[in-house]
């Protein structure tokens, strides 16, 4: 066996002093982002853009600069729920993301399109390489939480953002059903594979109330929150009912009206991440 010269980069041995290489982006030079949480299902459909766009509101409401990267690039919902119609800006060397009416700044392939009806019909390579450049091209400064809306799935994009943004937590995203918590058990062990921790499960869409009677009705089954949650040992959960005004309020860009909902479990994320 040679003689170690401490140099891994003109070294083809697998020894235990080779470290890995780091797969980060490079943060703008002018950014300054302090915690990063994914918001991340198996499924689409499930409430993943309700859950970012809520717990953004929850931290701008707090006084916290506040922002978020929409990561689900062929089919992004953040600038509709925030009624963001207008383009977004830039300099010669970096983007500039779009503020909505609390200042939450918000960066999405729909802010860069002519229309935003606009298909995209991207190659998972020009997707990943998409979200590198709405981190290390924009400049994101003094941003307390970010909030990363994730396409659903385990492949391409997941697993560029896993490995390309310094991500802090993940926040499950599930509805009711047992397949779709099945789906979702694969989001998590995905996350334990990468050593990304699991901040809280949300189960959306758990109940609706009639407004005549008050009476609880579970359209989509009985919960399975409570079950997912013990099996991995995660103690922050909540729940959203189904709420028509939640619709009402995305489809006339007003979701920063939608109130309190996650303001509790919001709380409990916080301050597991500020231990």
């Amino acid at each position: 066996m040679s003689e170690c010269t401490h140099n891994c980069e003109t070294c083809g041995a697998d020894c235990a002093s080779r470290t890995a290489e780091s797969l980060l982006a490079p943060q703008n030079e002018l950014s300054d982002v302090k915690k990063v949480i994914a918001v991340v299902s198996g499924k689409g459909g499930v409430g993943k853009s309700l859950v970012t766009a809520l717990m953004a509101n929850a931290s701008r409401r707090k006084g916290l600069n506040t922002a978020i990267l929409d990561a689900d690039v062929t089919g992004p919902s953040i600038p509709r729920l925030y009624g963001l119609r207008d383009r977004a800006q830039g300099t010669d060397t970096a983007l500039l993301p779009t503020k909505t009416q609390s200042g939450i700044r918000v960066m999405s392939v729909n802010l860069l399109l002519e229309h935003d009806t606009d298909p995209v019909v991207w190659r998972g390579p020009v997707i990943a390489g998409v979200i590198k450049q709405f981190w290390s091209d924009c400049i994101w400064d003094k941003v307390d939480y970010m909030f990363v809306d994730m396409p659903p799935g385990t492949g391409d994009v997941p697993l560029t953002v896993f490995q390309s943004l310094p991500v802090d937590g993940i926040i499950v995203v599930t509805s009711p059903q047992e397949l779709v918590g099945m789906i979702v058990e694969k989001a998590v062990k995905m996350a334990e594979m990468m050593n990304i921790p699991v901040l809280g499960v949300v189960e959306n869409m758990s109940w609706f109330e009639c407004d005549q009677c008050g009476k609880k009705h579970y359209i989509y089954g009985n919960s399975h929150i409570e079950d997912t949650s013990k099996k991995f040992g995660i103690e922050n959960v909540a729940q959203i009912p189904i709420n028509p005004a939640f619709a009402q309020l995305g489809d006339s860009g007003n979701i920063e009206s939608a109130g309190n909902v996650l303001e509790a479990f919001a709380d409990k994320i916080f301050a597991d991440l500020n231990k």
